[in-house]
């Protein structure tokens, strides 16, 4: 598995040679499969230190200015200390790689065979997160977005919030 290159990320350096040791990984924080994902990912025995930055914010634009921060919100994003930049499947088999019970897996993921199983799987991911996004909230069921007053705590699980009508004007109006 070879990082994929930003370009500036690795700038100076060269990052596809140089260890590991710390991931960030950049996430959609109002998609509920993404905010899932990350729970999940925050519970695991970690053999690599992984953060989570919500991808778009205002911390990851700092932290990685040489980034796409659009295309971050399309598709996952993980930064390694040294630079090194993985999207897609890259992306989903590093951060396995940086995950004890895990790790067995990602080197599988990362044969040819492997590869496509993971592509499979995160397009899967990205159709299903797709048809989340096209769903009207009056449905009652599907995504909840933090802009629509929901918001998810792994200790309490989901809450909603009604948005305030500041300024006079309310979502009902």
């Amino acid at each position: 598995m070879s990082p994929v290159r930003d370009s500036q990320a690795a700038v100076g350096r060269d990052a596809a040679r140089v260890p590991v040791r710390r991931l960030t990984v950049l996430y959609d924080a109002g998609c509920s499969l993404c905010a899932f994902l990350g729970d999940w990912l925050r519970r695991q025995p970690q053999l690599v230190p992984v953060e989570l930055v919500p991808a778009g914010s205002a911390e990851a634009t700092a932290r990685f200015p040489g980034l796409d921060h659009a295309a971050t919100l399309e598709e996952i994003t993980v930064v390694g200390d040294a630079g090194q930049v993985y999207r897609g499947a890259d992306a989903w088999i590093v951060v396995l790689w940086a995950l004890r019970e895990h790790r067995p897996l990602a080197h599988r993921l990362s044969t040819p065979a492997g590869a496509r199983l993971a592509r499979g799987a995160v397009l899967a991911a990205a159709k299903w997160r797709g048809t989340q996004w096209n769903r009207r909230p009056e449905w009652g069921g599907g995504a909840y977005y933090a802009a629509d007053g929901w918001s998810f705590d792994p200790a309490h699980g989901w809450t909603y919030t009604p948005p305030s009508c500041a300024g006079g004007a309310c979502a009902t109006d």
